[in-house]
């Protein structure tokens, strides 16, 4: 890794996107605006019962659940859920600041990916701040299990991810990747990724008043093991994919991009949680440093593993 001078970003301007809440299944929008140098990624949003304006940081001591999707705040008091898409979308391209105008207490899940976020980001643009980019450079391992689930954080120089899922499903299977995130990664390896369940599992879902507004056309949908969408899968391993993309967004909760190597096995939002909490609050202040500076990869940026089992006549 090599150090050198790296300056902050925001968007060049506004941009708006329109959409349906994936478990309201009512119209969502979201605005995001450029920011000034230090301000990181800030959502506002209007509190139902009050009607006065909530402001609170996308950082992972804002969040109050993890079970569906990853939540910040109180949806019923101005907090927002579903965050992990954009948060990846920024992250991914590299934005440090933006303030994120919400109308409602969801995201708007667009096509399952974070293809719609990208595209929106590219349609402005950014822009270069003078304030110095700052990272969190992990120092210390640090691990979390919950039963046979499994992420830890290790000192790396770069970003990397590497990423197992164990599904019984046919269609999913056992899947790994490897990937050193840059912009160009993020675009071409996990933006279009899409979320993904059982038909069997948003059933239920439906009976409990989520997932409202889950269709073939936002998720990867999976019954008797095969791929219910028309169109198959974008890749054939789109579901680890997916998973890297949601702990790209979570981790973005940081506050600052990290410098260091992520892995997980069956992991998930609540444990892209957990190992947030582990680093900052538990396992001591030596575990990591906050530095100033860029790094320049001349390693491949994506390491295809061996997969033992894929999803059966995916494209």
């Amino acid at each position: 890794m090599k150090l050198s001078s790296d300056r902050q970003t925001t968007l060049a301007g506004a941009v708006s996107l329109q959409g349906i809440g994936v478990h309201s299944g009512n119209r969502a929008d979201v605005t995001l605006q450029p920011a000034d140098p230090g301000t990181g990624i800030v959502f506002t949003n209007r509190n139902p019962q009050t009607g006065s304006e909530v402001e609170f940081p996308a950082h992972w001591r804002a969040v109050s659940a993890t079970a569906l999707c990853t939540v910040l705040g109180d949806p019923k008091a101005g907090g927002v859920s579903t965050v992990e898409h954009l948060m990846a979308a920024l992250r991914g391209l590299g934005v440090d600041n933006a303030i994120v105008e919400m109308d409602g207490p969801e995201m708007p899940i667009m096509d399952g990916s974070s293809d719609a976020f990208v595209a929106a980001i590219d349609s402005v643009g950014l822009r270069r701040q003078q304030a110095v980019r700052r990272y969190i450079r992990v120092k210390k391992a640090v691990r979390v299990d919950q039963g046979s689930a499994w992420c830890e954080l290790r000192p790396h120089d770069g970003c990397r991810f590497d990423v197992t899922i164990d599904f019984e499903a046919e269609a999913i299977g056992r899947q790994s990747m490897v990937l050193d995130l840059s912009s160009e990664t993020f675009r071409s390896e996990l933006s279009r990724a899409r979320t993904f369940g059982s038909v069997q599992d948003v059933k239920k879902l439906w009976s409990m008043g989520f997932a409202l507004g889950s269709s073939l056309e936002n998720s990867v949908a999976i019954s008797d093991g095969k791929v219910m969408n028309p169109e198959g899968t974008r890749w054939r391993d789109e579901f680890v994919r997916h998973k890297m993309l949601d702990a790209v967004g979570d981790l973005a909760l940081a506050g600052l991009p990290f410098l260091g190597l992520y892995r997980s096995y069956k992991g998930g939002h609540r444990m892209n949680h957990a190992i947030l909490v582990e680093l900052f609050e538990n396992a001591g202040k030596d575990a990591f440093e906050i530095v100033e500076g860029a790094f320049e990869r001349t390693a491949p940026a994506l390491m295809d593993m061996p997969m033992l089992a894929v999803a059966q006549g995916a494209s």
